[in-house]
């Protein structure tokens, strides 16, 4: 329990971050899977689609430093690398 009336602010803005937070990780990883998905059902135009949103929501959670921008460029490139190996 905060002691003090900073602590207390603070306390509140920290939820506040972490429910965003927890939107912007769920929005990501939704996009990750519809691409997976994509590759999986075979369809190459529909993963590309989906590549292409998944991967905004990815820069924008490493421009933000809610993850690190090696990971970003992980996860896309192997996307990217999946979507590529499709016939």
């Amino acid at each position: 329990m905060a002691n003090t009336k900073s602590a207390e602010k603070s306390a509140r803005q920290a939820e506040k971050h972490r429910t965003r937070n927890v939107a912007l990780r769920s929005r990501a990883r939704s996009g990750l899977r519809k691409v997976t998905a994509a590759i999986g059902a075979g369809d190459k135009a529909a993963a590309g689609a989906a590549y292409r949103e998944a991967s905004s929501g990815i820069d924008s959670l490493a421009s933000k430093g809610k993850i690190h921008r090696n990971k970003a460029a992980r996860h896309k490139s192997r996307l990217a690398a999946r979507i590529k190996k499709m016939k």
